[in-house]
């Protein structure tokens, strides 16, 4: 597979950056990619290497790596970024692709195969399937501490004297390796006075005013009517909220799940495992007629 082309799409006010890797097959499987949180498009550039038969969009969401940020009085909720997400697809004259995400970017995926399903032909989610939930019981309280956050000023952001020293820290909190994290991480600085800092939007960080109770993202999840896989970390990351996931994959009714190694960035840490099993799911599509 070829080096992946810079793209940017246009949605009026503002733009969205995204890696395009084309694909030399006779008959390429489309394949859009979302990242997770705080990550960005190079989150897949070493699971792209493994589907050579895919044409793949990995996109920069709004508010990460080299996307604009959302205006001042916009919201980075999930469901804000899937009119973001139809806006690329109509531009790239896509009527229908696989959607591939990690971990937010999967959460997307998943409202995306629901509120667009004739945009989603088939749905790929890497530790992830559906929103975090709330118990409805802490709803008061996590509202409460929503707005006070809004009110209260953004943390001073680190400067990095280097981009070797922001690829350190980054591959220490995520368990990977310095290779694993270069890319991701060198698309997710920008240039400060005296170094580098991270480029997000820093509203990223803040919390949730009114996420889904656990009914609400299982009701959603019954009615993803495409096939689905799923690529579970077989060593969760213990800071994370761990979903429901037998419960929610009982919700899909053409779901299957594997156990990878790999923790939650699976798909950068061991990208020729998860690679592989992207490639069987897709081939399993074809066969199907589905692909």
């Amino acid at each position: 597979m070829s080096e992946p082309a810079e793209r940017r799409f246009s949605l009026g006010d503002r733009n969205l950056a995204a890696l395009h890797w084309p694909s030399f097959a006779p008959r390429p499987l489309r394949l859009l990619a979302l990242h997770g949180w705080l990550d960005n498009a190079a989150s897949l550039s070493r699971l792209a290497v493994e589907l050579p038969g895919c044409e793949i969009l990995a996109l920069d969401l709004a508010g990460h790596g080299r996307s604009d940020w959302r205006g001042s009085d916009a919201s980075y909720a999930l469901v804000e970024h899937l009119p973001d997400v139809l806006a690329v697809l109509d531009q790239l004259s896509w009527p229908q692709s696989v959607v591939l995400g990690h971990s937010m970017g999967g959460a997307i995926a998943s409202l995306l195969a629901v509120a667009a399903p004739e945009r989603v032909g088939a749905l790929i989610c890497i530790d992830a399937l559906g929103p975090l939930s709330l118990p409805e019981s802490e709803a008061p309280a996590r509202l409460r501490r929503a707005l006070k956050a809004r009110s209260e000023p953004s943390p001073r952001r680190r400067v990095f004297a280097d981009v070797a020293a922001a690829v350190e820290q980054r591959a220490q909190l995520s368990g990977l390796s310095i290779e694993a994290a270069q890319a991701l991480v060198e698309r997710a600085l920008q240039p400060v006075e005296g170094g580098h800092s991270w480029a997000a939007d820093p509203r990223l960080q803040l919390l949730s005013a009114a996420p889904m109770s656990e009914a609400q993202v299982q009701a959603i999840l019954r009615a993803i009517s495409q096939p689905t896989l799923v690529l579970a970390a077989d060593t969760p990351d213990p800071r994370l909220p761990r979903l429901q996931v037998a419960a929610r994959l009982d919700c899909v009714p053409h779901a299957q799940c594997l156990q990878l190694p790999g923790g939650h960035h699976l798909h950068l840490a061991e990208p020729q495992c998860a690679g592989r099993a992207i490639r069987e799911f897709l081939a399993g599509l074809d066969d199907a007629g589905l692909g």
